[in-house]
């Protein structure tokens, strides 16, 4: 029997439950404010990646005579760069666009907001307001970035990672407060386009949810390619200089002063529900996100959220396995959404990525644990590749090998970590990838290696 379902939002989460509702025979209306694809698509996840790529060829330029090239010079277009950006986002939301017309979604650009929990009032673009009516709503309205409350935070030069993406001209000095994936990726990508960058965080370390061993690797890393990393500091003012801004910070009981062209903001997103008037819905909220069980359902039965509007992990890849997860039970399928096996990336240089447990969770839980690990030093295409500043790391419960967490930081680190957690997802054993045949040169033999090591028995590593 075919469903009247209502999506509002097009981002990862919304867009990807539109397409599956309608695989299974749902009747769908998205709805979408802004531009299909949302902040991953439009501000975060692909134009970041844009400028990371032109940045990564940028380095490599720099050490090219160590790879025997005679390049008498390069610079860096920034206006060519911002038309790159805009074409390769753009192509990707019109391919959104195609995929929802051959899936039979119905788009409204417009905004949404509840009446009851059946029906959603929405103004649309051309001023005008329709109503539409559902047996099933799943909201997927996204987040936005949260903006601390710092003295001079409101003033022209400080901005956030959606403005710093589209900045007139590339900053000679830039201040990054926040030290955690966005607030490191935007340090890389500028960094390696030649501006001094300085992160300002106020926990002891960078990255918290990554494994500790992992995580201050990258910080030598970043500090060896010259980005000054303040931790254990905390921002009290932000001030006009000559020159343009400083950060005026305190950390070891002393105040010193970080100056730069621009600051920006890097702590974190908040779920954006503001404006969806969910209380004329009854949808229960806390913390600022709206609560769900594993389902992605919400208090009242037949209304679903998914992605960063719930809170629960605010990551692309989340948001499209949890609209898949919410239109597969509002079409009577059973489904729930399991959190063991999220890969996380992080697009440094060198990449890093993380799946499974870390070493302090492991030790947290109490679990009984061993550790593999093989250095990118002693893997073949890390040195052909000039990143071999990194290290495979493999958890594993001591008993049976079962492997619990997989943390990766070198060269296609992004790619690699998809073994990590499928090993993961099927309870594999560092047997059975000690036991699966890895292609040489690859950085991914390099797995193989930590996973023997697990057992001290590494190949490529001296005896211990």
């Amino acid at each position: 029997m075919e469903k009247d379902i209502i999506v509002i939002g097009g981002g990862p989460g919304g867009y990807v439950a539109a397409i599956r509702a309608s695989q299974l025979g749902a009747k769908v209306t998205l709805v979408e404010k802004e531009r299909l694809g949302g902040t991953c698509l439009n501000a975060g996840c692909i134009p970041t990646k844009v400028l990371l790529h032109t940045a990564e060829i940028y380095s490599e330029y720099k050490s090219s005579q160590d790879m025997g090239l005679n390049i008498s010079s390069a610079g860096v277009d920034w206006d060519r760069l911002q038309l790159r950006k805009t074409g390769v986002v753009n192509q990707l939301v019109d391919g959104v666009y195609g995929l929802l017309v051959s899936n039979n979604v119905e788009l409204v650009e417009g905004s949404a907001e509840f009446i009851n929990k059946n029906k959603v009032k929405v103004l649309k673009k051309d001023g005008s307001t329709t109503i539409l009516e559902s047996e099933g709503i799943i909201i997927a309205s996204g987040s936005l970035p949260f903006i601390p409350p710092i003295d001079g935070i409101s003033l022209d030069g400080v901005i956030d990672s959606t403005a710093s993406l589209s900045l007139r001209k590339l900053p000679k000095k830039i201040v990054i407060i926040g030290g955690g994936v966005i607030g490191v990726e935007f340090a890389t990508i500028f960094n390696s386009l030649g501006c001094e960058v300085s992160i300002i965080e106020m926990l002891p370390y960078i990255l918290p949810p990554i494994d500790r061993e992992i995580a201050d690797m990258l910080h030598r890393n970043l500090v060896e390619e010259g980005i000054q990393i303040y931790n254990d500091a905390k921002v009290l003012s932000i001030g006009k200089t000559e020159k343009g801004l400083c950060a005026n910070v305190l950390m070891s009981g002393k105040e010193f002063s970080v100056e730069g062209e621009n600051i920006l903001v890097s702590i974190g997103r908040r779920a954006n529900i503001s404006g969806l008037n969910l209380q004329a819905a009854g949808i229960d909220c806390e913390k600022g996100c709206i609560i769900v069980n594993d389902r992605m359902e919400t208090n009242i039965k037949g209304i679903y959220a998914v992605g960063d509007c719930n809170g629960k992990n605010m990551l692309a890849h989340v948001a499209s396995r949890q609209g898949e997860v919410a239109a597969e039970n509002l079409m009577g399928i059973e489904s729930e959404m399991d959190y063991k096996v999220i890969p996380a990336c992080v697009f440094t240089k060198p990449e890093l990525a993380s799946v499974g447990l870390t070493e302090e969770q492991a030790i947290k839980k109490g679990i009984e644990y061993k550790v593999g690990r093989f250095p990118l030093t002693a893997n073949g295409k890390s040195i052909i590749m000039n990143e071999y500043k990194g290290l495979i790391k493999i958890i594993a419960d001591k008993k049976y090998g079962e492997i619990l967490g997989v943390h990766i930081l070198g060269p296609r680190a992004t790619e690699l970590i998809t073994e990590g957690a499928l090993a993961i997802s099927l309870e594999a054993t560092v047997d059975e990838i000690v036991n699966t045949i890895h292609a040489h040169p690859t950085v991914g033999e390099a797995l193989k290696e930590a996973a023997l090591d697990a057992d001290n028995k590494a190949i490529h590593m001296p005896a211990k």
